[in-house]
């Protein structure tokens, strides 16, 4: 399962339960840059493995995290800051997964 979760712009505590539980929960957290995104998850004390996730990377990483949901883990996709999917690598998964259904 992909699960495409917004990022605070600024105040780290501008986020939602919800989300900080989903990154706890899930199997893998795909991000921009996990110095960057090891802030927040640092923050909230969330352990949960990362891999880099960017524009750089995209082509290869790509089907990588697909044959890991295919496999059933869950992976997490975050920007930097605010919600992944619209100009960032989240878009790129997000097709991918929408063009496996």
């Amino acid at each position: 399962m992909l699960y495409l979760v917004p990022t605070p712009i600024g105040n780290l505590e501008d986020i939602t339960y919800r989300a900080v539980r989903t990154l706890r929960d899930v199997d893998l957290i795909a991000c921009e840059d996990p110095s960057t995104s090891g802030v927040l998850l640092d923050h909230y004390d969330i352990d949960t493995p990362t891999t880099r996730y960017h524009d750089h990377n995209e082509r290869e990483k790509t089907p990588e995290l697909i044959t890991r949901m295919r496999a059933g883990h869950d992976v997490a996709v975050i920007s930097d800051a605010g919600a992944p999917g619209i100009s960032d690598p989240g878009f790129y998964l997000t097709r991918a997964c929408w063009q496996e259904e």
